[in-house]
């Protein structure tokens, strides 16, 4: 199968950097996979699981809380606000996430921000709920 580069970078750190056989994102829209030849696009993500799989080891998954995601002729780029691989998502972080969340919607008063803050919070909330955090998958 073609590869293609694939980088996913969050505020601290680059967490991946290499050639792939595909990638599916969690999308705004529904989870959503590039492979090799895809065409251009530019996608917001919400949290969930990035699952990489790459042209030579085992599929890695990477919980991310949102983003962006870019397609072009030289690869994937997901820039993620936070991301870490998913055997460190325990339930201590798992809690830590919905109460960024749950502060983000108690602060917010413009009402489409606080809308996009409830999505959020029931999206994390049905990742937390749905799976145990290390074996999650995205659908």
């Amino acid at each position: 199968m073609a590869s293609l580069p694939f980088e996913l970078v969050s505020p601290e750190r680059l967490l991946v950097s290499e050639q792939v056989e595909s990638v599916t994102a969690p999308g705004l829209e529904g989870d959503f996979t590039v492979l090799a030849g895809h065409a251009p696009l530019i996608a917001l993500l919400r949290p969930g699981f990035v699952i990489v799989t790459p042209a030579s080891g085992a599929v890695r998954r990477l919980y991310i809380r949102g983003g962006f995601a870019e397609v072009n002729p030289a690869g994937l780029t997901i820039l993620a606000d936070m991301a870490i691989p998913a055997e460190e998502l325990d339930s201590a972080r798992v809690n830590a996430e919905i109460q960024i969340a749950q502060n983000a919607v108690s602060h917010t008063h413009d009402a489409d921000a606080r809308l996009r803050a409830e999505e959020r919070l029931a999206w994390i909330k049905d990742l937390a709920g749905s799976t145990e955090p290390a074996t999650a998958t995205s659908h």
